[in-house]
């Protein structure tokens, strides 16, 4: 079985598009790597990313807990979750945008009415150049980690592929 790297769906092996999404299933449409970086984005797996165990909350959860409890761990996100099911992410952004000074006021919220709900996600299988591909396209600097079946492994994040990124070119790979 092939796995398709953007929307998970199992085709049968040999195949040449996703039946799913309609993606290649193979590299040949990507244009060759011109340095080890890039040949390496390309070669390496998010799991090599190490992706941290995510915090979690329920989508009841207040925001203002959510809001201390992100200060409190020092984290940019909070997975929302119905049990390992990944329902939704909160982030700094979300905070900003979706709350902004009205924090004080509005804490006794759920935080699903503050989440961006189906967060993309990934699986730690897939090649760190479609993770950043992902990031980048949706515009996000947070991105779940999942099992095959959508169960929450963890999370990466934009400084992971930066952190990763500076180890590759300092060992001559650029």
């Amino acid at each position: 079985m092939l796995i398709c790297q953007f929307c998970f769906d199992e085709n049968i092996d040999g195949a040449e598009h996703c039946e799913n999404c309609g993606q290649p299933l193979d590299d040949s449409h990507l244009r060759p790597p011109m340095t080890a970086a890039e040949r390496s984005l390309l070669a390496d797996r998010v799991s090599r990313l190490g992706p941290k165990p995510a915090v979690t909350v329920a989508p009841t959860t207040p925001v203002g807990e959510v809001l201390r409890l992100m200060v409190e761990r020092k984290i940019g996100c909070v997975v929302v979750a119905r049990g390992v099911r990944p329902v939704g992410i909160f982030s700094e952004r979300d905070a900003l945008r979706k709350i902004g000074s009205a924090a004080a006021s509005l804490a006794s919220r759920p935080v699903s009415e503050f989440m961006t709900s189906s967060p993309e996600t990934m699986m730690a299988d897939a090649k760190i150049a479609f993770a950043v591909q992902r990031m980048d396209l949706g515009g996000f600097r947070h991105l779940p980690i999942v099992e095959k079946q959508g169960d929450l492994v963890g999370v990466i994040s934009a400084r992971d592929i930066l952190q990763y990124l500076t180890d590759v070119m300092s060992r001559g790979a650029v």
